[in-house]
């Protein structure tokens, strides 16, 4: 009889201790989980120190054609008033929502559309964002930054498509991924509905480009980046829920800025045209 109210103790002790252990926000690190990087200035794994983590990383460190960097119209090499460079075709399609560690991203699972740059269509691949932002206009650098990461059918092909946030109104878009914002506290992945990359909507006739690198290793360098130079709006709950659902050495995951080393940018500024948004 005593082995037996024993057993049933025991049973709902482990009981109890799953229970609290599924509760646990994997936001909060988990003891002696490997970090490959982290975005602490001074910290042996942080920006500075990214190029030489790894082989593969070298670019983070002696590449010269690294992203972020600060954008302003007085850099801008040149001005094309037309936005016939930019036709984004997207469409709703079934994606996944996962925690990264170091950033939340939302990956697509079947043909989202594209972004046709330069003749060559770049196909939607994930999304994720950035706090602070990482791009900087006129060296301010704002609350949020959402990257579009595109690719060729030559996977060694990349383009991405930047849009900067400040505190404000909340966001279309993280308003109705809020549950699954949620979950991400609690879990690495969940399945979403049908999501429609349309709906992060472009709010500016402007926009500059040039090519970076990607902001995370391994730095891979001939990125195309579009970066939106109007600032959209997020609230700071959703800001919040962001910086929550990441590892504790992600709350702030932008990469400094890197030096400029004279590079082409290209701002576009049409007066009277949009980009070119098919469904």
């Amino acid at each position: 009889m005593f082995e037996t109210k024993q057993a049933h103790l025991q049973f709902l002790v482990f009981s109890l201790f799953l229970l609290y252990w599924h509760q646990i926000p994997i936001g909060a690190q988990v003891v002696g989980q490997e970090i490959e990087f982290d975005y602490r200035n001074g910290n042996e794994k942080g920006p500075e120190h990214w190029g030489e983590l790894k082989k593969e990383w070298a670019a983070c460190k002696y590449g010269k054609l690294q992203s972020p960097i600060d954008l302003s119209d007085d850099r801008a090499t040149k001005v094309i008033p037309s936005l016939e460079d930019l036709q984004m075709s997207y469409k709703p399609c079934n994606s996944t929502m996962k925690n990264e560690g170091h950033y939340i991203a939302m990956e697509w699972e079947g043909d989202a559309g594209s972004v046709k740059i330069n003749g060559t269509d770049y196909f939607l691949k994930q999304c994720h964002w950035h706090t602070p932002s990482e791009h900087s206009i006129n060296g301010i650098r704002y609350d949020l930054e959402l990257h579009m990461l595109h690719q060729s059918p030559d996977p060694n092909n990349k383009a991405v498509v930047a849009l900067l946030f400040k505190i404000g109104s909340p966001n279309p878009l993280l308003s109705k991924m809020h549950k699954g914002l949620e979950s991400m506290i609690f879990t690495k992945e969940t399945q979403l509905e049908l999501t429609d990359p349309s709906e992060i909507k472009w709010s500016s006739l402007k926009f500059y480009r040039y090519i970076g690198s990607l902001t995370t290793p391994p730095c891979t360098e001939g990125v195309i980046w579009t970066v939106n130079k109007m600032v959209n709006t997020v609230s700071k709950e959703q800001l919040e829920l962001l910086k929550q659902a990441v590892y504790d050495y992600a709350k702030m995951n932008a990469r400094p800025s890197q030096p400029f080393n004279d590079r082409d940018i290209m701002l576009y500024s049409p007066l009277l045209r949009h980009p070119v948004l098919q469904n």
